[in-house]
């Protein structure tokens, strides 16, 4: 995987949120379907198990410590929004100002690992819930945030792309004069699952004449194989999760 992760020494379990079965460290990747089938392990994250090369001992200190705590504010509900899915909360985050802020320091250092000074000219956030992170990234990264929307919900011209979905079609755009030409941009978003979403947001940014620095998820379905669909383009995530296991 072209995401960022952890330092290689092992992680110990540190599931303190009883809906949180457990975490370990490992590498995985993740999309936006918020779904999970029911599988014997249902409940359980890793956390991203690459080495990290560009950060100071300090700071990766500080990074692992933010990952485990970002991962264990994570919540697991079982047959949601049906039954058979284990659906994962990402909500917990946003309900802890230190939370929160954790997370937001560790997609900080994660991005300025992967791609070191050229921090992206622009956060694309994808609807809806990049836009939960998307615009507080973009502060913190002092960037213009970008949203991405379904057909119909953005006033003015837009650029549009159609994208599968499991169960038929559907369409993104943005906003034509949102991305200027030759802008660099990092698109975010809080999981991968199929890819699809994520690709088709990755052709508007083409469609913009911009350039598509990479991804960043915080989760990854890693056995549904949407980082397949975003071609060779750096993709930094989180966590990782394998509904198979």
């Amino acid at each position: 995987m072209s995401g960022l992760a952890t330092s290689d020494n092992p992680v110990e379990a540190v599931a303190t949120n009883p809906s949180q079965p457990s975490i370990t460290s490992t590498t995985i990747t993740p999309d936006a379907s918020r779904r999970q089938p029911t599988s014997s392990a249902s409940g359980t994250a890793e956390l991203t198990g690459q080495s990290i090369m560009g950060l100071l001992d300090h700071e990766k200190e500080k990074l692992e410590t933010a990952k485990r705590l970002v991962v264990e504010s994570l919540r697991f509900v079982p047959d949601f929004p049906i039954p058979g899915i284990n659906f994962i909360d990402i909500l917990p985050i946003f309900q802890s100002p230190v939370a929160f802020e954790s997370l937001l320091e560790v997609l900080v250092l994660l991005i300025r690992e992967r791609f070191g000074n050229q921090i992206p000219d622009v956060i694309v956030g994808l609807e809806a819930r990049g836009f939960l992170f998307g615009p507080t990234l973009a502060l913190r990264l002092d960037r213009p945030f970008v949203p991405v929307r379904k057909k119909g919900k953005l006033p003015g011209a837009c650029r549009t792309v159609e994208y599968k979905k499991e169960y038929g079609k559907d369409e993104f755009q943005v906003q034509t004069d949102a991305i200027k030409p030759g802008q660099s941009c990092l698109i975010v978003d809080d999981i991968i699952a199929t890819g699809g979403t994520a690709a088709a947001a990755g052709q508007l940014v083409e469609l913009s004449d911009a350039k598509l620095m990479g991804y960043l998820f915080m989760i990854e379905i890693t056995n549904l194989k949407g980082k397949a669909l975003l071609g060779d383009k750096p993709m930094i995530t989180l966590v990782e999760h394998d509904e198979e296991e």
